[in-house]
């Protein structure tokens, strides 16, 4: 495998992980499943791709223990990045009470929630990638087109907001020139 390959399949792997974080982070706070386009689009959806490329994997031992601590990890970072949310959240109702705002404070404690977010974001993604690292050829193609085919599915979705926010901006300046 050359190295350009390899640097590839890497990149493939962490944004692989970072998918994995950041889609299940996305999740919102009305229960799993409940965002934007109905049920199950961010969550289920999500999930259910995840399990069937599991499937998909016919794990050994070592690998399936790599992917539950994978899993583990994710779940925990994910409960963990709603709770500083939940804090900072806290946080800025508090000091909104203030009859002058402390706009530094605000932005410190925003800035130590988010490096505390991108601790366990790097947590994920090292325990997605060290599962990843225990694939063989097979595995790690099989993964591969699962990514290609995730980007694939994300590019569209993108391609079809910007036609729509295009749209909107037209209908918008064509409203705005009739007198």
């Amino acid at each position: 495998m050359s190295k350009k390959t390899s640097r590839f399949l890497a990149v493939a792997a962490a944004s692989l992980a970072l998918s994995l974080g950041a889609a299940f982070a996305a999740q919102p706070q009305g229960g799993p499943g409940m965002g934007h386009g109905g049920p199950g689009w961010h969550h289920g959806g999500f999930m259910k791709e995840l399990n069937q490329l599991h499937g998909q994997l016919k794990l050994n031992a070592d690998q399936e223990k790599a992917w539950q601590a994978a899993l583990d990890t994710m779940k925990q970072s994910h409960d963990a990045e709603r709770a500083n949310h939940e804090q900072m959240r806290q946080q800025f109702k508090q000091m909104q009470q203030q009859p002058i705002l402390d706009l530094n404070a605000m932005h410190a404690a925003h800035q130590q929630i988010e490096q505390k977010d991108a601790q366990l974001r790097e947590q994920t993604s090292t325990a997605w990638l060290n599962f990843y690292n225990g694939l063989n050829d097979q595995q790690k193609t099989t993964v591969s087109t699962a990514l290609k085919q995730h980007f694939a599915k994300m590019e569209q979705r993108h391609q079809k907001m910007r036609e729509r926010w295009e749209k909107h901006n037209n209908d918008a300046a064509a409203s705005a020139v009739k007198p």
